[in-house]
């Protein structure tokens, strides 16, 4: 794999709970999955080793500081990047509702009624990969 192939490790971070992705640059998920924020450096770590990611890509919100002293102590190789979250939540929502289409009654509520009924911090990280590569064009 070269560095073009690569893909990237992307951290939503939060508080109580972190999204993870594994993205590649052709928009490829290998990996996803939603965390306890205390498991974030051992599982980046694992998420690293198994797919060998050219960078950590994390979101730069108030809670970004506490993550990423936890991939810096776990990854300390690796070039970690700061990405704009801005509306990401908004767009993971919309993301994970189109996966997810609701059922039932549900699917006669306009989409900005539907609540996920589970986390979707996941979806959030694969955003910020996505706006990795697309700053990168």
């Amino acid at each position: 794999m070269t560095e073009n192939d690569a893909p990237v490790l992307a951290v939503d971070p939060g508080r109580d709970k972190c999204g993870l992705a594994v993205v590649g640059p052709t928009g490829v998920i290998h990996h996803r999955a939603v965390i306890p924020a205390e498991e974030l450096g051992r599982r980046a770590r694992a998420l690293l080793d198994r797919y060998h990611p050219r960078a950590i890509v994390l979101g730069d919100s108030t809670t970004a500081s506490s993550c990423r002293a936890a991939l810096a102590r776990t990854c300390p190789e690796m070039n970690l990047v700061l990405i704009n979250e801005r509306l990401s939540s908004q767009a993971a929502r919309r993301r994970y509702l189109e996966a997810h289409p609701p059922r039932g009654w549900a699917r006669l509520l306009p989409r900005g009624l539907l609540t996920p009924g589970e986390p979707y911090d996941d979806y959030a990280a694969i955003i910020l990969a996505e706006r990795y590569f697309g700053s990168m064009e």
